[in-house]
């Protein structure tokens, strides 16, 4: 089997869960405003963005609502507080498409994953999603189910 190519940047936290309670639409790719302490903390890779979202404010910036990245160990009197907002980095542009697709869509901006680039940057990648109902989760799990039961089958079949 020919072997994956390796990814060139270092996944910090993974919201494994947006994929299963949201219909993903489009992806941004978005910088953040950390301090020293955050930057450290999040190479530990003990952050969490699962009950994360993003929101544009009054003045038109991003920020990154109800994330946690926990306080650095050797941070003493200078460490930043862990469920802060923090600002993301993003063109004009984006930011009018993505307030848009909440305000006139009824979409929300999840955050599916937060890493660092080969230049040791850290990004987190967004999504323009819509929420799925109890009957299209079901529909996804049993699509999900086959394809394995099916991978099983051509596996001992061939």
């Amino acid at each position: 089997m020919a072997e994956k190519p390796k990814p060139n940047f270092k996944v910090a936290a993974d919201n494994r869960r947006a994929r299963y309670n949201y219909e993903v639409g489009e992806k941004f790719e978005a910088g953040l405003v950390l301090t020293g302490t955050e930057v450290k903390s999040l190479r530990s890779g003990k952050a969490t963005i699962a009950e994360s979202y993003a929101d544009v404010d009054r003045n038109g910036e991003m920020w990154l609502v109800n994330a946690t990245i926990p306080e650095y160990e050797g941070g003493n009197r200078f460490n930043h507080e862990p469920k802060r907002p923090r600002k993301l980095l993003l063109k004009a542009r984006e930011i009018a498409k993505l307030s848009q697709g909440v305000q006139r869509e009824g979409m929300t901006i999840v955050p599916l994953k937060l890493y660092f680039n080969e230049r040791g940057r850290a990004k987190i990648e967004l999504a323009l999603a819509k929420g799925k109902q109890l009957h299209d989760k079901r529909e996804t799990e049993k699509k999900r189910d086959w394809a394995r039961e099916k991978g099983r089958l051509m596996r001992d079949k061939g």
